[in-house]
């Protein structure tokens, strides 16, 4: 099989995220999720129109549209090694929270999964 070539472009975060999204898609096949594609570099334009159309820096890389016994949705920042949230992202998780959503980060693939099986299963957090 052919190497794809745009591997070498992906960080640790990225292949972090996909691993999760890839979890999500075999065990979960009906959950509605999204990734929001606020991270890369941009042209002068590019970051013009996203400003434009209402794009926001710091919302959670994932989002978890499904409302269980206790929340309206659930949303986790990812980040990798030593990586902490920004000031937005730390607001965004503040404000999601605020909103009746589960809003975390998390920087450990087993957490993650293990807080979206108890968030999918109504269970503590």
């Amino acid at each position: 099989m052919k190497a794809n070539p745009f591997e070498k472009y992906l960080t640790k975060e990225d292949k972090l995220q996909h691993r999760i999204i890839s979890y999500l898609k075999y065990q979960y096949p009906n959950l509605l999720f999204a990734h929001v594609p606020n991270e890369g570099k941009r042209t002068v334009f590019e970051r013009y129109k996203f400003k434009y159309l209402g794009g926001k820096s710091g919302i959670p890389d994932l989002l978890i549209f499904y409302t269980n016994k206790k929340y309206s949705g659930l949303a986790i920042e990812l980040k990798v090694g030593y990586n902490k949230p920004t000031a937005n992202q730390k607001e965004w998780l503040k404000q999601l929270n605020t909103n009746n959503w589960l809003a975390v980060w998390s920087n450990n693939y087993d957490e993650c999964i293990n807080i979206i099986q108890k968030y999918l299963n109504n269970e503590q957090i």
